[in-house]
């Protein structure tokens, strides 16, 4: 997994490549890094355009960054899920615990 960052004003913008599986959760977190607990970031927008797998590790790091961020008030998006990841959420029926959006901008206007 690859994944890079970028911020803009209380949201973070998160793009991952290639697979998210139990072995890029660190990474996952060290990108993340201190943003949610200095008040920097309310809201993550993971663009998962190059995203070509994510396993129940990887779920379950965004469920839990979801409900981690739901107390401040704030949310996980992602943006532009391909066929194979919106698949795995209707599988494990997590497709209503994090919402899916066709853009990154998308994404943004629902924070709003």
């Amino acid at each position: 997994m690859k994944v890079s960052t970028q911020d803009h004003a209380h949201i973070c913008v998160m793009t991952i490549s290639g697979e998210f599986t139990h072995d890029d959760t660190d990474a996952f977190h060290r990108a993340l890094g201190n943003r949610i607990e200095d008040g920097r970031t309310r809201h993550v927008i993971v663009d998962c355009e190059h995203l070509e797998f994510i396993d129940s590790k990887g779920l379950e790091t965004l469920i839990d960054l979801q409900q981690r961020l739901a107390g401040p008030g704030g949310a996980v998006r992602l943006a532009s899920p391909d066929s194979t990841v919106t698949t795995i959420l209707h599988l494990t029926r997590l497709e209503n615990a994090i919402e899916a959006c066709d853009t990154i901008e998308d994404a943004v206007r629902s924070l709003r």
